[in-house]
């Protein structure tokens, strides 16, 4: 990127109003330039692949797929494009496979506009920029200093233990719904709490964490 081209971006973030306020914010400096916007993680890598941007804003809780695969998808589609996870989440379970699919930076969504402007500017030039709560966090894991372990008998209540143990037995959230005479939304909310309490990232782990850990077991 030559100092005279504006910086290219793409936005990634299933929420409208974020998008519409990133893009009035950052089309307001004179050294930017929104090249395109997706409310759908999977149509980001078609955006990259087309606009090949210099920065790729990118949510992490999206329907569909989530901002992990999408910043993997990104970084497959265009390794010069770099990419800042924009969150309200900052969990283990967010940050580390963020890190590991290829993002460069990792910011909240309280950060300034100053800071967001700031942290683009030096994404472009290959820079990562961390936000305090997130960077604590990889000192730690690197220097060994993890949070204990959840104990999932005293972490989840009991309805989350059953939830957990269908899953593990393979149940979508419609099946767990019928079985449990609940609302498919709110076995979603359960799964978002184990997920959670658990520092899991998906349920796949989830499955594979109730089977190593004895919460189910073979009949």
């Amino acid at each position: 990127m030559s100092n005279s081209s504006p910086i290219t971006i793409i936005l990634v973030d299933d929420h409208a109003v974020v998008r519409q306020g990133l893009r009035a914010f950052l089309e307001s400096c004179s050294d930017m330039a929104v090249v395109g916007e997706t409310a759908d993680g999977r149509a980001a890598r078609q955006l990259v692949e087309e606009f090949a941007p210099d920065v790729a804003l990118v949510d992490l809780i999206m329907p569909g797929q989530d901002g992990v695969e999408t910043t993997r998808q990104i970084r497959q589609a265009s390794p010069r494009t770099q990419v800042i996870i924009f969150s309200s989440f900052h969990g283990d379970e967010h940050i580390f496979p963020a890190m590991r699919a290829g993002a460069l930076s990792y910011l909240l969504k309280e950060a300034r506009p100053a800071e967001l402007a700031d942290a683009i500017r030096k994404a472009a030039q290959g820079e990562a920029i961390l936000h305090p709560k997130v960077a604590a966090r990889i000192v730690q894991e690197l220097q060994g200093n993890k949070p204990a372990a959840p104990n999932p008998f005293t972490e989840l209540s009991d309805r989350e233990m059953e939830v957990l143990r269908l899953i593990a037995n393979g149940l979508p959230n419609q099946e767990i719904a019928d079985k449990l005479f609940i609302g498919e939304r709110t076995v979603k909310s359960h799964v978002s709490n184990i997920l959670s309490k658990l520092h899991l990232a998906d349920r796949t782990q989830a499955a594979v964490y109730a089977w190593s850990e004895g919460i189910v077991r073979k009949e």
